[in-house]
């Protein structure tokens, strides 16, 4: 793996999705704001070919029902493009977004400790979607927790249908 292995530039390409609300919205920009600040991402190497060094920039979008990573390195150049099938996130998806809904309408009208356990609910739905970010990305992108949790969230953003 290149030395100089995170992330200076993230875009999610949503074109043709429906807008988010402001809460997705806020959502995705904590994410970005997070992963800029601190992250873990490199490309291994393939056999005797080195990857192309980073720093990386990175578009996520979702082009024939499958969840797409364009990586360029720094200069612009074509570093990598994976593309995953979406079927392995819905069901984490689905619970994230659920659980988050439910803790948006807690922070409003229910006791503190109420609202402390559907946050720790939602955080280990997110623990999860990290694991599975991990996992799809195994073999294609090298990162650690913390990044893939906030790529999770980039996913489920681009995931949100309204």
């Amino acid at each position: 793996m290149a030395d100089i292995s995170y992330l200076t530039h993230i875009e999610l390409d949503d074109t043709g999705l429906p807008a988010p609300t402001p809460e997705v919205d806020q959502e995705r920009k904590i994410a970005i704001y997070d992963l800029l600040e601190d992250n873990i991402f490199g490309l291994p190497d393939k056999g005797d070919a080195p990857s192309p060094a980073g720093p990386y920039k990175l578009t996520l979008s979702i082009k024939d029902k499958r969840l797409v990573f364009d990586v360029l390195t720094e200069q612009g150049e074509k570093a990598a493009e994976f593309h995953l099938s979406l079927s392995p996130f819905r069901e984490t998806i689905k619970d994230y977004f659920q659980i988050c809904e439910a803790y948006f309408d807690a922070v409003k009208s229910m006791p503190a400790a109420q609202i402390e356990a559907i946050d720790m609910g939602r955080r280990g739905i997110h623990d999860e979607g990290g694991r599975l970010v991990q996992e799809r990305l195994e073999g294609k992108i090298e990162t650690d927790k913390t990044t893939a949790r906030r790529l999770f969230t980039l996913i489920c953003v681009l995931h949100f249908r309204g």
